[in-house]
């Protein structure tokens, strides 16, 4: 058995070896492939010798080129990869602007509502086609590859079985699961500030992975995030028989890899406080990253040369947009100002606010709960005299039904109806409120009271 090393320029996540390790494979008399991103290389195995031109030639085709990329650069050289960058970007602006357009930004539209799942699943698509692949891909092409040793005699049709199980393993548990951690939200009341440093650390994480998919930033690329508790361990267990209950509970465990948009949906789960909407949540999210996740095995039917190398970075671009989203949304739970606060306007201290009435010494403020936010979602009360929030909750089951108050130590489920919050301002300032999410806020101004 021959053994050959080649050198791959441009080896970003695992999506990358896997069009890579596609076009090899198809070369005379090889018969095995291992692939390595974090290297930049790979290893061919063939019962002869294969030209190196041939090599070659596949790896330029998978959009790919043999040698070697420096490790020590942190900005790419490449002027091929500024070059994408600049024709993908207005593509991203369309999309963006379609979004908003068609309100797809609300994600809290009502955990389960059409307009709220509809946008769980494009998220689903948007990883399946990106983050959950390159982590999840080589999971499914260990199983494929054992099941094909297991059936040598398999037709296409059969050889398929495997990723469908293991679909559905991964469906299935990201319901039951999600419902689980839907019930945890609502027995466990995260403080805002606890929510906020999640959120944060999930933006993070996408963000190194957009850039990573983008390919800007060559020395990043080699960082892999670790597996916890112990899980690394069951991912990376070798079983030498294929069975559908062993593909279906291996698709039930990767509820459980360190994926920035898994984490993400995660959160969005936990903060309904309630099973059904939690599991509708993660469910539909799993359904989403299916056609990507399907399409793994023939990748390279689907995506190849400089269009898979566009795909990737595109993919990285759009994750780039929601690691944004979720910093910004972490910066609003921890009360944070600057470069992720989008939020500028000035409101005027009015000590008469019309939506502030003192009733027998106390300051009754009245508010209206909705899919889409607050209304109205700034007030000015007055300090040292007690406050009656009454919030009339229009859409318990989204996100903004989750009230965080961090200051006042608030952090609320709201129920149809009437809920009544109160507190006795004790400073002159500001306090914040916002959803568990951080997408909608809003606050009270503080000022020194009538004499």
């Amino acid at each position: 058995m021959n053994k050959t090393i080649v050198p791959i320029q441009g080896m970003h996540c695992k999506a990358c070896e896997i069009l890579i390790q596609d076009e090899l494979k198809q070369l005379p008399g090889v018969k095995k492939v291992h692939m390595s991103y974090k290297n930049s290389e790979a290893e061919i195995l063939s019962t002869s010798e294969v030209p190196m031109a041939r090599i070659r030639k596949a790896i330029e085709k998978a959009g790919y080129k043999v040698g070697r990329d420096d490790p020590k650069a942190w900005i790419t050289k490449n002027p091929e990869d500024y070059r994408d960058i600049l024709l993908l970007l207005p593509l991203l602006v369309v999309l963006l602007i379609t979004a908003k357009a068609l309100g797809l930004q609300n994600l809290s539209a009502g955990s389960g509502s059409t307009s709220s799942l509809a946008v769980v699943l494009l998220v689903g698509l948007t990883a399946g086609f990106s983050t959950c692949m390159a982590l999840v891909g080589g999971l499914i092409l260990g199983v494929s590859a054992r099941h094909a040793a297991s059936h040598p005699e398999a037709s296409s049709k059969e050889k398929f079985i495997p990723h469908v199980f293991f679909n559905l393993g991964r469906i299935a548990s990201y319901a039951v699961l999600g419902g689980l951690i839907g019930l945890l939200g609502k027995a466990f009341q995260m403080s805002g500030m606890l929510l906020g440093v999640m959120t944060v650390g999930v933006g993070l994480v996408m963000l190194l992975m957009g850039i990573q998919l983008t390919g800007l930033m060559p020395r990043l690329s080699h960082i892999k995030i670790a597996f916890t508790l112990g899980g690394q361990r069951i991912f990376e267990k070798k079983d030498e028989t294929y069975s559908h209950t062993n593909a279906m509970v291996l698709g039930a465990l990767t509820f459980f890899l360190p994926c920035g948009f898994t984490q993400s949906m995660q959160i969005y789960a936990m903060s309904t406080g309630n099973f059904l909407s939690g599991a509708l949540i993660m469910a539909t999210f799993a359904i989403g990253t299916t056609p990507g996740l399907l399409g793994v095995g023939g990748l390279s039917s689907l995506v190849k040369g400089a269009f898979a190398r566009r795909f990737f970075k595109f993919a990285g671009l759009v994750v780039i947009a929601f690691a944004a989203f979720n910093l910004s949304n972490g910066a609003n739970l921890l009360n944070l100002k600057g470069i992720f606060s989008f939020d500028t306007s000035t409101v005027q201290a009015n000590v008469d606010d019309p939506n502030v009435v003192i009733k027998d010494g106390v300051q009754v403020v009245s508010m209206t709960q909705i899919a889409s936010g607050y209304k109205p979602n700034k007030f000015t009360i007055q300090k040292g005299i007690p406050v009656k929030w009454v919030i009339d909750s229009k859409d318990p089951y989204s996100c903004a039904s989750s009230l965080v108050a961090s200051k006042i130590g608030v952090r609320k489920s709201l129920t149809k109806g009437e809920n009544i919050i109160e507190f006795t301002p004790k400073e002159t300032g500001e306090i914040k409120f916002s959803c568990s999410m951080g997408m909608y806020n809003g606050k009270f101004i503080v000022v020194e009271a009538k004499i």
